[in-house]
């Protein structure tokens, strides 16, 4: 049975429940579900999260914002503070489907910060009550990121994707991968789009970002990292995470 962490927050009354938790560096959360709307938010340093269909990157200062029942493991990469809230399912209105990373306005963070120390359930028409209508809102209107590096569900784009986020310093081009997985390279490439919404150079862009981003945390040196993710140059290196950040 896979685990259920926060079973109290998630069994309260109330529409919205916050706390806060803190995990040292290399811990993980076990895959499990939860039976509302997660809004995972990092206060400090960086989580990796992965379902079946991708993996999300949440720097410190963003969120992932997860839907009820989806199964799901969060890597901690440093030491990591979190505020956790636990939504009602269609509390935000819309239905949530998929994983998103959000930004986090200060107004957001510090109605979080300052629903952790409340007791639950809230006092709807109190302070309490109040603050949870500000999480809310906020959450509704958070702009999203592309922080996340989608997984193809054909079982051999899948293997390739699998073995380039293991050792994304792989220097294999379209055709080559092509031919490792006897397709032609069109269909390659077409399927790849149709599975991931990315070509196949932006999907490996977008993962050699989030290496970056999950080196950077653990503590590595820009030299070297450069190195592990493919770049001679740690130069290059930083052009290409301008580009990505600025797209």
């Amino acid at each position: 049975m896979l685990s259920n962490p926060g079973d109290a927050y998630q069994d309260t009354a109330s529409p919205l429940a916050v706390r806060a938790k803190n995990y040292l560096a290399g811990d993980t959360s076990g895959w499990h579900r939860h039976g509302r709307t997660q809004f995972l938010y990092a206060t400090q340093g960086l989580m990796t999260a992965i379902t079946e269909h991708g993996r999300w990157v949440v720097p410190q200062g963003y969120a992932l914002l997860i839907p009820p029942q989806l199964e799901h493991n969060v890597e901690m990469h440093g030491a990591v503070a979190i505020r956790n809230a636990y939504l009602l399912p269609g509390s935000l209105g819309t239905p949530i489907s998929v994983c998103r990373v959000l930004t986090v306005t200060r107004l957001l963070d510090a109605a979080l910060n300052a629903l952790a120390d409340e007791a639950v359930p809230y006092d709807v028409l109190g302070r309490s009550g109040h603050l949870a209508a500000i999480v809310m809102d906020e959450i509704a209107h958070a702009v999203e990121t592309d922080f996340v590096l989608p997984m193809p569900s054909d079982v051999r784009l899948r293997r390739m994707c699998q073995s380039l986020v293991e050792k994304p310093a792989t220097d294999l081009d379209t055709d080559d991968w092509a031919d490792q997985l006897g397709l032609s390279r069109r269909t390659l490439t077409r399927r790849f789009r149709r599975e991931t919404g990315l070509s196949f150079g932006q999907w490996r862009r977008r993962l050699r970002f989030v290496a970056v981003l999950t080196r950077q945390a653990q503590g590595g040196g820009l030299r070297e990292i450069a190195s592990e993710v493919g770049y001679d140059d740690p130069r290059a290196l930083k052009d290409m995470m301008k580009r990505t950040v600025s797209n």
